[in-house]
Formats: structure tokens, sequence, C-alpha cells
């Protein structure tokens, strides 16, 4: 008789111990109900999740070369809009063709993906001189710099001088690749002349 019992209790052994296991793994579910259902409506803070202090981001290429360094005195990242606001921001680029340009501003905006810096208040960006070009400066209270597009705009007016020329303008398209500029609005120039 016992061994009869202990024989229906086998048949049923593996159907209990499944029962056991789907009970704890709906409780497991119920006690984390904030890890599985995140509140999708919930605000995202507007304040700073994180500040840093003299700081320096570098960027590489898949060889290994820096391509980018943006450096700071004071850095705050803002996650509602995924925008990293930079006090004294200094920034160093190189492309794959190996034009050179150094950037300063008094604030500097770039975005979370870092494609797209914005420089604020007595901004400057300086091209170094290289075989296909002389040295360029941009001034303005605005520079946009598109990273991927290695462009820099401007819808504020500028001032660029490239190599003794200056010319000063309303709104300006830089393409660093090409070294070309449009130049729009009011435009005028100082050409100086060659030796």
């Amino acid at each position: 008789m016992i061994r009869r019992l202990i024989d229906r209790l086998s048949l049923y052994l593996p159907l209990i111990l499944m029962g056991f296991l789907a009970l704890g793994s709906w409780w497991l579910v119920r006690s984390m109900p904030s890890i599985i259902y995140a509140d999708e409506n919930k605000p995202v803070r507007q304040e700073p999740d994180y500040r840093l202090e003299n700081f320096s981001v570098k960027s590489f290429d898949t060889t290994g070369r820096m391509t980018r360094e943006v450096m700071g005195d004071k850095g705050r990242h803002y996650p509602d809009v995924d925008e990293m606001h930079i006090d004294h921001v200094r920034v160093y680029a190189q492309s794959d063709t190996g034009v050179k340009i150094n950037a300063k501003a008094n604030t500097g905006v770039a975005t979370g993906d870092g494609e797209r810096v914005t420089l604020l208040g007595q901004a400057v960006a300086v091209r170094a001189a290289d075989a296909n070009a002389p040295r360029m400066a941009l001034r303005g209270e605005r520079l946009l710099a598109l990273v991927k597009e290695e462009k820099l705009l401007s819808s504020d007016p500028v001032e660029i001088t490239r190599d003794k020329d200056v010319f000063n303008a309303l709104t300006m398209n830089f393409n660093s690749k090409s070294g070309e500029y449009l130049l729009d609005g009011r435009v005028r120039g100082v050409l100086a002349p060659k030796p």
C-alpha cells in the first residue's frame, strides 16, 4: 500500500514542482514592478543629473587617432534635453584629411551624441594653416559646429580673418573639409595685397 502511494506521488511530482516554480516566478514579478513596468509618463528631471569640473572628453577613431577633445571649467548634463552645458569651453578637432580646428567660447552646449556643439559668447574658431589653405579665424557671438559634416554655421554676425584678408558678414556657413565659406547678408571685405 505504501509502495503504491509512493508510485502515485512520483507521477505527480513533476507537476507539483512546475506549479511551485510558476508560483515563485509570479511572486518575483509582482514584487519588482518598478523594474519591469517603468512608468513611461514619468517626467524627466530638468535639473542636472551630473556635474563636472576641470574636465576633458576625448574621442578616437578606429585606428586610435584622437579626432576630438572637448574641455571645460564646469559642465552640467541635463537629461530632459540630453545636453551638456559647459563653462569656458575649448574644443580641438582634427578631420580625416588632417584639417585641425581649435575653438573656444564663454559657454558651450553639446548634444548627447556629440554631433552638435554650440559655442556662445566671444566664440572663436581657428583653422590651422596647411598645404591647401592659409590660417583662418572665425569670430562671433554664436557658432554652431556640426561635427560629422565638419561645418561651422552662424546666424549671427561674424568676422573671418583668412591670412591677412578680413571679411564681415551677417551669417556664415563654413565647410572645414574644403575650406570654403558662404557669407550672406551685408558682406564687407578687406583684401590685403599679395607680396
